[in-house]
């Protein structure tokens, strides 16, 4: 029998498996995981606290504000009228005794206890600059918050006499007309029977009685007390 010679058929090539290329990360230990949620947490209360210490430092101004325009003194407990809406100043130029302009909105910056007449300065005009000089005083160690104004509405001459009481007022010639562009008198009445309030912001806010006397000062200081209390923390002595 006859035959060809064969081979076995080729033995297949056998690949021998390869384990798999895997990066094991490591898992954070409980203590890690614990100090990454304190850490958080810390930031958390740290954000809080900043807040809080910002809330307690702008507390005093914003309780200032909010009592000095919101919760406005009843009429009954007031002895001067309060002007609403209150009135700033306008832009009206003025005169000093020296002749100096400025422009009457320069006064801002301070409260001002604002009297008003003519150069001759009859007894009612020296009873109120008399009046003024007191209820200044008599703010003691506030007192450098408030300034004394008279506004002269005439060019006559200011009398020698007055002097001494007028140191360290402001004294300046307005006219009349113009003036009366921001003050007003209770009706009947004229604006030298009257001290007006200004607060520092320029505005007319406050007119005391026609014709107030020493008796009734008493009454006029107390209104002064409450308005510095409430704007003692954002309103400085000085401009």
């Amino acid at each position: 029998m006859s035959g060809s010679n064969s081979s076995p058929p080729a033995a297949a090539a056998i690949v021998a498996d390869e384990p798999l290329g895997l990066t094991v990360h490591s898992l954070p230990t409980p203590r890690e995981a614990m100090g990454a949620q304190d850490a958080q947490r810390r930031t958390r209360v740290g954000r809080w606290k900043m807040i809080a210490v910002l809330l307690c430092c702008a507390a005093p101004v914003i309780a200032s504000y909010f009592t000095y325009y919101v919760i406005r003194p009843e009429g009954r407990s007031v002895f001067g009228q309060l002007i609403e809406p209150q009135r700033p100043a306008p832009s009206l130029l003025a005169r000093t005794p020296a002749g100096d302009v400025l422009n009457l909105q320069s006064l801002k910056g301070q409260w001002l206890l604002v009297a008003v007449a003519d150069a001759a300065c009859d007894a009612l005009c020296e009873q109120q600059l008399y009046l003024q000089r007191q209820l200044r005083e008599m703010a003691g160690r506030e007192k450098d918050r408030i300034d004394r104004v008279w506004l002269v509405t005439d060019e006559a001459p200011i009398p020698e006499r007055l002097a001494n009481g007028l140191h360290g007022a402001t004294v300046l010639r307005v006219p009349r007309q113009a003036l009366a562009q921001w003050l007003q008198p209770e009706a009947g009445h004229a604006l030298a029977e009257h001290l007006f309030v200004v607060d520092p912001m320029g505005n007319w806010m406050m007119r005391y009685p026609a014709r107030m006397d020493a008796k009734t000062a008493a009454k006029a200081k107390r209104d002064i007390d409450r308005l510095l209390r409430a704007s003692s923390s954002w309103d400085n002595a000085g401009r």
